[in-house]
């Protein structure tokens, strides 16, 4: 309860302070992999993200956009006869800085900080790369960068496609990392 009146207050002073405000709802699709030492790279798991968003514009072209968003991510691994999915649900705070260089089209840059707030592991009865007993415990939080851009119509209809880039490591071992393709469709209310 603490946490969301602490949000919802974060959401109230930026709405107040901002010369022109839209508040929304968010959602999409996921592309979510995992990079491990920097190097290799995961197979991907496909899922999903919701949330709000409060955009706030300090200019004509510049807004600021605090998110709060649940997100599904994650990663598969395949061996040739079976696969491991490795599920982790965050709840992530993304601080959006957006230049809108013409009146629809935007780019966006900014700081994420995410909440593991459950994993699951799923093995394929033939998987066989390393002990599937073994249950993995990922880190409680998760930081990194995010950038992107899209289009915004005129009656606050968003369309866009966001990479988050993690430089929190998920386990101890590895440094594996989160990588995120994010592409989702936001209303204003």
């Amino acid at each position: 309860m603490k946490n969301f009146i602490i949000t919802l207050i974060f959401f109230s002073t930026i709405t107040v302070f901002a010369q022109n405000s839209n508040v929304g709802l968010k959602g999409g699709y996921n592309l979510a992999a995992v990079s491990f030492d920097g190097e290799n790279e995961t197979g991907q798991r496909h899922s999903f993200h919701i949330g709000f968003y409060a955009e706030s514009f300090l200019n004509q072209s510049i807004a600021l956009q605090p998110e709060l968003i649940y997100s599904q991510q994650g990663y598969e691994i395949q061996d040739g006869n079976g696969t491991f999915t490795q599920k982790l649900n965050y709840l992530n705070l993304p601080l959006m800085l957006k230049a809108y260089p013409s009146s629809n089209l935007f780019l966006e840059a900014g700081p994420q900080i995410g909440l593991a707030i459950s994993h699951k592991e799923e093995f394929d009865s033939n998987f066989n790369l390393f002990d599937t007993s073994q249950e993995f415990e990922p880190s409680s939080f998760d930081w990194g960068i995010n950038f992107g851009g899209g289009l915004k119509t005129n009656t606050g209809i968003s369309l866009g496609v966001r990479y988050h880039l993690g430089l929190g490591d998920i386990y101890d071992e590895g440094k594996p990392q989160n990588r995120v393709w994010h592409f989702y469709l936001g209303f204003d209310f």
